[in-house]
C-alpha cells in the first residue's frame, strides 16, 4: 500500500526545500557578488594608489632628483606599510635615453603582468582573493617630452607595481555579506512560517475539522447527521454544502419511497425503535395485483402515486405516513389519540378508501378498498399490526387490533403448516441422514460417524430437525422418525467396517415397539458390533430398570452405548455409574470455547478423569478448529468430531 502523507508534511517540505534553495542562491549570489566588489574596489584602489605614487615620484623628478633619490623614495613608500610593496619599471624608451637597469631590462622580458603594462594595459590580479598585484602603466603625456625627448604622448615610460593583501576589504564584505545571507535566512523563515500558520489555520485545519466531521457521521451510522464546520472559509462552506447536498440527496434515497415519496418501511422500523407509546395501522390495498395484471404497471404506480395522495388528505398532521412495499402503506401515531379515537380513526378511513373513486388515466376510474391491522403499545408493532392485517384479511374484516389470541392463531398456524410439510417429507421418502466423521484424537483417523436426521425440503435443502422433532414428538410422528433412521443407517453401512452411532431417546427406548423394532434389526443384520446407539435426552431419567435393560439385550449382539450431551450436574454421574455405557459424549457447550475457557477446561478434565476411571472413553463434538482440537487432545479426550474434521454428508468413507 502506498505510503501516505499529510497536508502539513507536505506543506512543511516545500518550504524547508524553498528555503534551502534560496540559501544555496543567495550564498553563491553573494560569493560572485564578493568577488565582483573585490575586484572592483582593489582596481580602483590600487589605481589611486599607484597614482599617488606617480605623483610622488614625477614631482621629484622635477626637482632633478637622481635615479638614486627616486629609489630611496619607492624604498621609503615600502615601509610605510610592511605589507605593501611598491615597484617602479622603467620602460626601453627610458632606458635607451638614460641608461638600462638590470631590475627594470629583467621584468620587461619575463614578466607577463609588466610586459602588458608597457604596452599601455592596466594589470590585475588578485592571488585567492587574498593579494592584489597591479601595474600601472605610466603614459607619456605633453609635460612629460620635455626630458624624455625620444617619445611621444601615448607612449609607456614606465610601470608602477604595486602589491598589497586585501584582508579589510575582504572582511568588510565578508561581514556585509553573511549580514545579507542571515537576513535572507531570518526573513525567509519569518515568511514561511507566517504562510504556513495562515495555510494550517485556513486550510490544513478546516480540510481536518471537515475530514473529522464525516468520520464521526460514518461512525455514528446516523443518516441524519451534517456536517457542521465553522471555518469561515468560503470554498470549505462550499464544500460543506455540496456534501451535505449529496447526504440529503443519499438520506431521501434511503429513508424514502421513490414512486410516493412517502417515508419508507426502513424510517418506519427506526421510529418503533425508540419504543415510545404509539399507534400503528398498517393499510393493505386489496386485490391490488388485479388491477396491475388489467391495467398494468405505469396505470398501477399511478393508482399508488394517487392512494398515497389520498391517505395524506385524511391522516392528522401529528401522525406520519408511510408506504411499506407494494401496495401496504403504514400510519404510525405517537402522540394526540386514545385507543378508541384510533379505531374510529381506522373505520372513517377504511370509508373515505370505500368511497373514493381513483382516476386510472384515459382508462376510467377504479374503486378500491382496504383492509387494516392495527396495533398500539411500545414493542412489537409493526409484527402485531401485521399479523392482525393478515387475521382481518382472512376474516373478511375492514381492520382488527391486535390481541394475544391472534398471536396464538399464527402458531397454530406456523405448526399446522410444518407438520403438513413434515408428513408429506415422510410419504415421499424426504427423511434422509447424514454422517459427519469421528476421529481418534491420537492418529486424526476417522473410526466411526454419527447419523444426523434431515428432512430435505422441496427445494432439496437439508433442513435439521430442530425444527421439526418437537412438533413431530406432539403429532405421534417422533418413532415414526426413529424407524426411518435406523432403517437408513443400518442399510448404509451394511458393507462398512466402520462402528456408527444411531441417536435414540428415552422415548424411544421406553417404546416397545420401537425397543423391539431394534432388537429385530440387531438380530437379523448381524450388525451389532458395528452400531452404536447413542441416548439423547438423558438428564433425569426415571425408568433406569428399562433403560439397563435395553443396554444389556443391546450389547449381547455387540452393540455399544454412548450418553450424548454428557453435563456438569450430579444426576449426570450418578446415572453413568448405574449405567454400562462406553462412551460419553462432552456437552457441545463446554468444547466450542475450551480452547479460551478456563472454566471449560476445568470441568472437561474432571470428566475425562472420571470417564477414564470408569473404563469410559470421550468424544468432544463442536471441534472447529486446530486451537479447539489441540486443547481436547491435551486434556486427553479419546475421540473429537466437528466441521475441523467433516461436515455432516450423505457420503462415507
Amino acid at each position: 500500500m502506498a505510503h501516505k502523507t499529510t497536508y502539513t508534511r507536505i506543506t512543511a517540505k516545500i518550504m524547508l526545500t524553498t528555503l534551502f534553495i534560496t540559501l544555496i542562491s543567495a550564498y553563491t549570489y553573494s560569493e560572485y557578488m564578493k568577488k565582483n566588489a573585490i575586484a572592483t574596489l582593489a582596481h580602483i584602489d590600487a589605481k589611486k594608489t599607484s597614482m599617488l605614487i606617480f605623483e610622488s615620484l614625477y614631482s621629484a623628478m622635477q626637482r632633478g632628483w637622481s635615479k638614486d633619490d627616486l629609489n630611496e623614495i619607492i624604498n621609503r613608500l615600502n615601509t610605510v606599510d610592511e605589507n605593501m610593496e611598491v615597484n617602479v619599471y622603467r620602460s626601453s624608451i627610458v632606458a635607451n635615453l638614460y641608461g638600462d637597469i638590470a631590475k627594470d631590462k629583467k621584468a620587461r622580458e619575463s614578466a607577463p603582468a609588466v610586459k602588458e603594462a608597457m604596452i599601455g594595459k592596466e594589470s590585475l590580479n588578485i592571488s585567492n582573493m587574498d593579494y592584489i598585484n597591479y601595474h600601472y602603466p605610466v603614459i607619456a603625456k605633453d609635460a612629460c617630452l620635455k626630458c624624455h625627448t625620444n617619445s611621444k604622448i601615448g607612449d609607456t615610460l614606465g610601470v608602477i607595481s604595486i602589491s598589497y593583501p586585501v584582508d579589510e576589504l575582504k572582511i568588510s564584505l565578508t561581514q556585509m555579506i553573511n549580514f545579507f545571507i542571515i537576513f535572507i535566512a531570518a526573513f525567509s523563515l519569518v515568511i514561511f512560517l507566517a504562510i504556513f500558520i495562515e495555510l494550517d489555520q485556513y486550510l490544513i485545519k478546516p480540510i481536518k475539522n471537515f475530514s473529522n466531521a464525516i468520520k464521526n457521521i460514518t461512525n455514528s451510522n446516523d443518516m441524519t447527521k451534517r456536517v457542521e464546520v465553522n471555518d469561515n472559509i468560503e470554498e470549505i462552506d462550499s464544500i460543506k454544502d455540496v456534501f451535505n447536498t449529496m447526504l440529503d440527496s443519499i438520506e431521501h434515497q434511503f429513508y424514502f419511497d421513490n414512486l410516493t415519496g412517502l417515508q419508507n418501511r426502513r424510517r418506519l422500523t427506526e421510529r418503533l425503535e425508540l419504543k415510545n407509546s404509539s399507534f400503528l395501522m398498517i393499510i393493505n390495498i386489496d386485490s391490488f395485483q388485479e388491477i396491475n395484471d388489467l391495467y398494468g404497471d405505469d396505470s398501477g404506480d399511478k393508482l399508488l402515486q394517487e392512494f398515497a395522495n389520498f391517505l395524506q388528505t385524511l391522516v392528522p398532521e401529528d401522525g406520519s405516513l408511510y408506504r411499506l412495499h407494494s401496495d401496504e402503506f403504514a400510519y404510525l401515531c405517537q402522540k394526540g389519540m386514545d385507543l378508541k379515537e384510533f379505531t374510529t380513526f381506522a373505520s372513517f378511513v377504511s370509508d373515505k378508501i370505500s368511497n373514493k373513486s381513483f382516476k386510472l388515466d384515459s382508462n376510467g376510474e377504479v374503486s378500491l378498498s382496504a383492509t387494516m391491522g392495527l396495533a398500539y403499545g411500545t414493542s412489537m408493532l409493526l409484527v402485531n399490526a401485521d399479523t392482525a392485517l393478515v387475521v382481518a384479511k382472512k376474516t373478511k374484516k375492514h381492520f382488527l387490533l391486535y390481541d394475544e389470541s391472534m398471536a396464538m392463531a399464527k402458531e397454530y398456524e406456523k405448526n399446522f403448516s410444518w407438520t403438513k410439510r413434515l408428513k408429506k417429507a415422510i410419504d415421499e421418502n424426504r427423511i434422509v441422514p447424514l454422517f459427519q466423521p469421528i476421529v481418534d484424537a491420537k492418529t486424526k483417523k476417522i473410526v466411526k460417524y454419527e447419523s444426523l436426521m434431515r428432512m430435505v425440503d422441496e427445494e432439496n435443502i437439508h433442513i435439521a430437525p430442530i425444527h421439526f422433532l418437537e412438533l413431530a414428538k406432539r403429532n405421534k410422528l417422533y418413532h415414526q422418525l426413529t424407524k426411518i433412521m435406523i432403517e437408513k443407517t443400518f442399510e448404509k453401512f451394511k458393507d462398512s467396517s466402520y462402528l456408527v452411532s444411531i441417536n435414540i431417546s428415552v422415548e424411544d427406548i421406553l417404546n416397545k415397539d420401537i425397543y423391539n423394532f431394534i432388537i429385530n434389526k440387531l438380530a437379523s443384520t448381524k450388525m451389532g458390533d458395528r452400531i452404536v446407539f447413542e441416548i439423547i435426552e438423558s438428564e433425569g431419567i426415571e425408568n433406569f430398570d428399562e433403560v439397563i435393560k435395553f443396554i444389556n439385550e443391546v450389547k449381547e449382539f455387540g452393540a455399544r452405548v454412548s450418553i450424548d450431551d454428557f453435563g456438569t450436574g450430579y444426576s449426570n454421574f450418578e446415572y453413568l455409574m448405574k449405567l454400562k455405557v462406553d462412551y460419553i459424549k462432552i456437552d457441545g457447550s463446554m468444547i466450542k470455547n475450551i480452547d479460551t475457557n478456563k472454566n471449560s477446561q476445568m470441568i472437561t478434565q474432571t470428566i475425562v478423569e472420571f470417564a477414564k476411571k470408569m473404563n469410559i472413553q470421550t468424544v468432544a463434538e463442536f471441534v472447529y478448529s486446530k486451537n479447539i482440537f489441540d486443547k481436547i487432545v491435551e486434556l486427553d479426550v479419546d475421540f473429537a468430531q466437528g466441521y475441523y474434521f467433516g461436515e455432516p454428508s450423505e457420503h462415507i468413507e
